[in-house]
């Protein structure tokens, strides 16, 4: 079963809106074994949503389309594909009364344009919304499947789960998406498919695709089959392959962040970990914090910006900053064993480095960041130059850092780190 979808929205080709539904649809027409060959983006005017529409069923078997079935003028969705359809609209007296009862519900006057939404092209079956006032629409034209969700993703998501999937699930055929995702950090994206091209290329049943995400690498492996088993073991045998020849900077097999990885670490260490940033902004502590039950191993951290508070704070004292600067690789490796002092974790994080657009000198460029973990047997640190702007900036020093972390893990014992330094 082959599927297209269409995003419909005026707000949608601007850079205000942006269109997550079509990711959640295709996820989970994937599971089904369903397709998504194209997606297309139309503005709330009648004659191009008609002309979409048009295009869509001479090559899909199933459309889905999204949006623009509000109650303003501008939703125009089921005019015109009633009107492509040669059906008509009608008032559909249930639809109207459970608008009706929901606005009573909330205690509010119902306007008379949303009555709007209880029109029904002919044929249609009604697809209940639970949460908002357009239902969704189901319609079976020459053989074709026409689905017609409404825009707001929470409205969306509970009638596909509840109403579309159910039947397309009926509809689909045996064959099913089988897919894994490796994640990697520290490897360029030309030097990773250098060693691992001559693998995947060996299977011609498995589509490969190589993302370059934001201080990661992203390889996503796809087949479609009718044999679940012979797909699950070609795509396990195909992964180990890749870990062999990218080793330790594969951090996750299944999709995870690494957050969630080093997260997992953490718990199953029974270990705790504080941070004192400076160029990152707590952008490290947010990430390991937006983990559920991050209470376990996140003791607490300190945004340590100006120099008098790396010394208030971490304990980093104020002749070292003078002597070397406030970003230098003895001022990341005091606020590392400063923090975990001051917090009694088992280990610390020290972040300090520039991030622009200011600031930065031919000594000590933007993207300098030095990046250091401490424990109780030392220090280890790393210096790193990183590219982009402010933001890419500070993502890649909190990557680091958590990768930083991960791979204390991966090591003999508990990795621990040795350095000549002092020992606290």
């Amino acid at each position: 079963m082959k599927a297209e979808i269409i995003a419909i929205g005026s707000e949608l080709l601007t850079p205000d809106r942006l269109d997550t539904n079509s990711l959640y649809i295709t996820d989970r027409l994937n599971r089904l074994g369903i397709a998504v060959e194209r997606k297309t983006v139309v503005a709330d005017e009648h004659n191009q949503l008609r002309d979409a529409f048009r295009e869509s069923l001479t090559r899909a078997d199933l459309v889905i389309a999204t949006g623009g079935l509000g109650p303003t003028n501008d939703d125009l969705t089921r005019e015109a594909l009633s009107e492509l359809l040669g059906r008509k609209l009608s008032l559909n007296n249930d639809v109207l009364r459970t608008i009706e009862s929901r606005f009573r519900r909330l205690g509010r006057t119902m306007s008379e344009r949303n009555a709007r939404q209880a029109m029904v092209p002919e044929g249609a079956d009604v697809l209940e919304n639970s949460r908002g006032t357009a239902p969704g629409l189901w319609l079976e034209p020459d053989g074709h499947v026409v689905v017609l969700l409404p825009g707001p993703p929470h409205e969306l998501q509970a009638i596909f789960s509840k109403h579309v999937e159910p039947r397309l699930a009926r509809l689909a055929g045996d064959t099913r998406l089988y897919a894994r995702e490796l994640r990697t950090v520290g490897v360029p994206e030309s030097e990773l498919d250098e060693r691992i091209a001559p693998i995947y290329t060996r299977y011609g049943d498995v589509q490969t695709t190589i993302l370059a995400g934001l201080g990661e690498i992203q390889i996503h492996l796809r087949t479609w089959s009718k044999d679940g088993p012979a797909a699950e073991r070609m795509l396990d045998e195909l992964v180990e392959l890749i870990k062999l020849a990218l080793g330790e900077s594969i951090f996750t097999t299944n999709g995870q962040s690494l957050e969630e990885i080093v997260a997992r670490e953490l718990t199953l260490n029974r270990a705790t970990i504080a941070a004192a940033e400076s160029c990152t902004g707590g952008l490290f502590s947010e990430r390991l914090t937006r983990i559920p039950g991050s209470s376990s191993y996140f003791l607490g951290g300190a945004v340590c910006y100006s120099n008098e508070l790396k010394t208030a704070w971490a304990d980093v004292p104020a002749a070292l900053i003078e002597a070397k600067g406030a970003v230098s690789p003895e001022v990341a490796l005091a606020l590392a064993a400063g923090i975990r002092l001051r917090t009694g974790a088992t280990l610390g994080i020290g972040i300090t480095g520039v991030a622009g657009p200011g600031g930065g000198s031919p000594e000590k460029p933007v993207g300098l960041v030095y990046i250091a973990l401490a424990d109780a047997a030392g220090f280890k640190e790393h210096v790193m130059r990183f590219p982009g702007d402010r933001e890419r900036i500070r993502w890649h020093a909190s990557q680091m850092a958590l990768d930083t972390v991960r791979r204390y893990f991966l090591y003999a014992g508990q990795g621990k780190p040795r350095s000549a330094g002092v020992k606290s």
